[in-house]
């Protein structure tokens, strides 16, 4: 009997690992084109921004909140990024100021929520708004172009033969699992998602912690702008729509609970890579462009179900 529940457990735990799993050799027994190594790293590629966006993300679900307004930061600090990307300041300026200009955003969102007691969908479909106009006015709603040559460089180069952006996405999941499962931090974002009042009541400051989920999605928003314009070779302050999709999708698929105080960073990485090969698979198949948007709404809807049913049968 015990054994059973244990199966049942584990299965129900890595149930997200396994279709992922299941999902790869359906599509290479369908595509052999799928597995072969050029089409590997462009799933890398394109993973790689969305999984940068999904961790700030989750820090902000499992805190109890929700961010409508990645996607349009994204696209904001990649202008702001293409601009003084042209060669005339070191890199790191554009990478600092578009990290520091999600920052920006990402504070403002918290500070409305935390502080203004504001609904976090309201806050950010707010923002959302604003800094998407933000980024049309700055470029004067046109793309910014010539990049320079090493900027370009950094989403196009390699290290030990994998891709540079899926670098960056490492050292993302890394450091940000450690600061969820080994630090003081970290069990508060989780306490403050599980209970809020509980939260207050022990002793947390609930609103530093909840302005600092929101921060840490405007920071690696920024950082993901900064990203996308080397790698499209062009700031467009259209770009990113529906990248704040893509990155709930891959939390909520994850395991990330969208009522808060759970969810684990590997999950969120598979979720990740499901959303990218889902997409990737019904590009190779010829399947149309629109399908993939009623793919990740069915799975979001379907998703968030069975954590609602799973909370159901524990309670």
């Amino acid at each position: 009997m015990k054994e059973t529940k244990r199966t049942k457990a584990l299965l129900s735990e890595y149930f997200i690992f396994v279709i992922f799993i299941a999902l790869v050799v359906v599509l290479t027994c369908l595509k052999p084109s799928f597995i072969q190594p050029g089409n590997l790293v462009n799933i890398l590629k394109q993973a790689s921004i969305n999984g940068i966006l999904a961790f700030g993300m989750m820090f902000v679900i499992i805190a109890g909140g929700f961010d409508m307004s990645v996607g349009s930061t994204v696209a904001f600090t990649g202008v702001l990024a293409a601009m003084l990307g042209q060669g005339q300041y070191p890199l790191i300026v554009p990478l600092a100021v578009a990290m520091l200009a999600g920052l920006a955003v990402g504070v403002v969102n918290g500070v409305g929520v935390a502080v203004g007691d504001l609904p976090p969908f309201i806050m950010t479909l707010g923002t959302m708004t604003a800094v998407r106009g933000l980024a049309l006015l700055i470029s004067n709603g046109k793309p910014v172009i010539g990049i320079s040559a090493a900027y370009k460089a950094v989403a196009a180069s390699s290290l030990f033969g994998i891709p540079m952006l899926a670098v960056f996405l490492v050292v993302i999941i890394i450091i940000c699992s450690f600061v969820l499962a080994k630090t003081v931090y970290g069990r508060r974002v989780y306490a403050c998602g599980g209970n809020l009042l509980a939260a207050r009541v022990s002793g947390i400051n609930t609103t530093r912690i909840r302005i600092s989920t929101f921060a840490i999605a405007g920071l690696l928003a920024g950082l993901s702008g900064f990203l996308m314009t080397s790698r499209v070779t062009i700031g467009q302050p259209n770009a990113a729509e529906s990248y704040e999709m893509d990155a709930i999708t891959a939390c909520v698929v994850g395991g990330v609970s969208m009522s808060g105080g759970v969810g684990k960073p590997w999950g969120v990485v598979v979720g990740c890579l499901l959303i990218t090969v889902i997409a990737n698979g019904l590009d190779i198949m010829g399947v149309s462009s629109h399908w993939q948007k009623i793919v990740k709404g069915a799975i979001i809807v379907l998703a968030v179900l069975l954590d609602i049913k799973g909370k159901g049968k524990k309670n």
